[in-house]
């Protein structure tokens, strides 16, 4: 009572971790799927913020890789909202795409919109603002579209994540029961597993190749069934990757169907034959046309390794072929390796998986296959840290990318989870190490049991041949009238019916007598097995590394939805170069004298942050004495000279006495710009004072 009682706390206690775990990894994938914008914008003309004197004739907008457009991804609104570009942008070259403007725009605050694809397939969005002649009030917002979030990019990053977990279980399953443990694919607990992986993978794919349109467009729900879009979806590279996903996926339930199927059946005859050949006589000879089904099973493990390393080579570079390694640096190496780390991840994860199922639902399993996982597994973290090392600076490229970028912080996290993972691991192999083969093998027992029930089987089939043969020599000898006394031939048929009724009952007791004797010893074996401390420690340790592994999971994946750490420092370089940031607002104190009475006193302005784009701007008045008065008219201007820029007009509002404000003041580039104040103090009275400072 008291071990049951222990028993039981240890399976809510593991059962709590499992759920912390859950939920961690739940927020780790939900937090980090809206940053979807991997291909920056680095540049634009106009640029953000800009005045120019005359409307340009069209409008350009450089990014860090190549992106996807569609009729309506890159949009120029006038003061009003109204599309003033003139049709589908092109690209003009490399990273650079521009849209044709409409002739004679009038003056005012033009608001730009772009919303495309990058490269690795993930949306981009965002809008920005220039001026012709001045700036001006827009009913525009300039905060630009958000595309990647909302109910269906939550549902595509699930999607996202069931795609990966399906594709880990699948090809981890399979490799584990190929590689370490053939017995297993009779297995009923290993079958749901890896068939559950399959049905994960595909459904995931379909939901994808729907959500698509959507996710990368407008967001909408009703979207998501729109044919048009699907259409368009398919003709991308996203779309392409999706669809050569289904394929091999239907090459992949064949592949499932032999490996539990015809693969199994070749399992049940090799034991059979081995059965056979131990009943029978020492020198007895096998026939010349016999097959040998051992070397059938052989052939077909070796069929089976080979499809399904296809199979999984190719459903890992439909991921290669659509996310980070298929853009940047080194493409042709990126995607390689990236498909080698996939499969890794794979067969260490996925066989981790399969072996907490075995440890916990399957009847047996042996120590053989242990120790073969545990070398599979070390195999599988070494080609982890290789392309690890590889893709981390590939895609970040820097130690201050490493701690100062998303995609960095997470990689960090990643890599202390891989960590943790392989400690967790080094206490199960030493748990392995520890198994003992003598008392606790119990495949060993298992194949015994099977063979057992297949010989009985196979005697129950040839008794139920001998009586039907029995039953037809006798329906021929009364058909050629052979003579036959009526006691006799009585006597013969009740005879041989007897002997078959014998010989069929007995067959059946025998087979059903194999079964519970089947039975009893795998309740005996699972007894021994549960008693067993170093099993339950290797069973508490693989379940450790699972719990771990669906955190690892969901930050891998939260990664292929992160801007790598490389592009997001291209992308503030360039912002840092184009305007540059001064540490103080500025301030200036102009005296005036408008002529008239009560006409002296001082303008202080302040320019915050006194940099390119939009600034906050304060006027104060005062009087000799310093204190504050009101004035009737107080308005601003700012000229560049240099690049004859301006007069660029501000005429901030009224909002407490002796203080005037306006923000949004856009200062188009950066030099020693000419501020003037005007100042009216009556009707007919006014002055205008100027002074220069450098902006920007």
């Amino acid at each position: 009572m008291h071990t049951a009682s222990r028993r039981t706390v240890r399976i809510r206690a593991a059962r709590l971790l499992l759920t912390l775990l859950l939920a961690v990894a739940g927020g780790l994938f939900t937090g980090a799927a809206p940053a979807a914008a991997h291909a920056a914008l680095l540049g634009s003309d106009p640029a953000q913020g800009v005045v120019v004197d005359k409307a340009p004739t069209q409008v350009t907008l450089t990014f860090s890789e190549q992106v996807a457009f569609s009729d309506s991804s890159l949009r120029v609104l006038d003061p009003r909202g109204q599309r003033v570009d003139t049709g589908k942008p092109t690209n003009l070259s490399g990273t650079t795409y521009g849209v044709q403007l409409r002739p004679g725009l009038p003056g005012g605050t033009y608001t730009v919109t772009y919303q495309v694809v990058s490269a690795d397939s993930h949306p981009v969005s965002g809008a920005f603002t220039f001026s012709v002649g001045a700036p001006s009030a827009t009913t525009v917002s300039a905060s630009g579209p958000t595309v990647g979030g909302g109910v269906v990019g939550t549902l595509y990053g699930i999607g996202r994540y069931v795609s990966y977990a399906g594709y880990v279980v699948l090809i981890g399953g399979a490799a584990f029961v190929l590689a370490c443990w053939q017995r297993g694919a009779g297995v009923r607990a290993v079958q749901r597993l890896v068939v559950s992986g399959w049905v994960a993978l595909t459904s995931a794919t379909l939901a994808l190749l729907l959500l698509r349109g959507s996710y990368t467009g407008s967001g909408k729900v009703a979207d998501i069934f729109d044919l048009s879009l699907i259409g368009q979806v398919l003709q991308t590279k996203a779309g392409a990757a999706l669809v050569s996903r289904l394929l091999l996926l239907a090459a992949g339930a064949l592949f499932i169907a032999v490996l539990f199927g015809a693969y199994v059946r070749r399992d049940a005859e090799e034991a059979a034959a081995e059965a056979d050949a131990g009943e029978s006589a020492p020198g007895a000879d096998a026939g010349e046309g016999a097959v040998d089904p051992s070397a059938e099973r052989r052939d077909l493990t070796f069929g089976l390794a080979i499809g399904g390393t296809v199979i999984a080579a190719g459903l890992a570079a439909t991921w290669a072929m659509a996310e980070h390694a298929s853009t940047g640096i080194q493409t042709g190496i990126a995607m390689p390796v990236d498909v080698l780390h996939l499969l890794a991840v794979a067969a260490w994860l996925g066989g981790l998986a399969t072996l907490l199922v075995a440890l916990y639902r399957a009847p047996s399993i042996g120590t053989t296959a242990v120790r073969r996982f545990s070398r599979l597994a070390f195999g599988s973290v070494v080609t982890l840290a290789a392309t690890g090392v590889y893709q981390s600076w590939r895609q970040v490229g820097s130690w201050s990318a490493l701690t100062g970028t998303t995609y960095g912080q997470l990689l960090l996290v990643k890599v202390g989870l891989v960590a943790v993972l392989i400690g967790i691991a080094w206490i199960s192999r030493r748990w392995t190490a520890r198994l003992a083969d003598a008392p606790a093998d119990v495949a060993e027992d298992t194949a015994k049991k099977r063979r057992a029930t297949v010989a009985a089987q196979t005697s129950a089939s040839a008794s139920a041949s001998a009586s039907a043969s029995a039953s037809a020599e006798q329906m021929s000898a009364k058909a050629s009238g052979s003579e036959v006394s009526h006691s006799e031939g009585a006597t013969r048929p009740a005879g041989a019916s007897g002997k078959a009724s014998a010989g069929s009952g007995d067959s059946e007791r025998a087979a059903q007598l194999a079964r519970q004797r089947a039975a009893v010893a795998a309740a005996r074996a699972k007894r021994v097995r549960d008693a067993d401390p170093v099993r339950t420690g290797l069973r508490r340790s693989v379940l450790a590394e699972a719990a771990v592994a669906v955190v690892l999971l969901a930050v891998t994946t939260a990664l292929t939805t992160t801007e790598p750490g490389r592009t997001e420092e291209a992308a503030k370089a360039v912002t840092a170069s184009s305007a540059s940031q001064p540490s103080e607002s500025l301030s200036l104190k102009i005296p005036f004298d408008t002529g008239g009475q009560d006409g002296k006193g001082t303008v202080r302005l302040t320019l915050d942050p006194a940099r390119v784009g939009g600034n906050l701007l304060h006027v104060y008045v005062t009087r000799p004495n310093g204190k504050a008065f009101d004035v009737p008219e107080v308005k601003v201007a700012f000229t560049l000279q240099a690049k004859n820029i301006g007069p660029l007009p501000i005429a901030p509002d009224h909002v407490a006495t002796g203080h005037w404000s306006a923000s949004g003041v856009q200062i188009p580039m950066a030099g020693d710009w000419k501020i003037e104040v005007t100042v009216r103090t009556s009707d007919i009275d006014q002055v205008t004072v100027n002074k220069n400072a450098q902006i920007g």
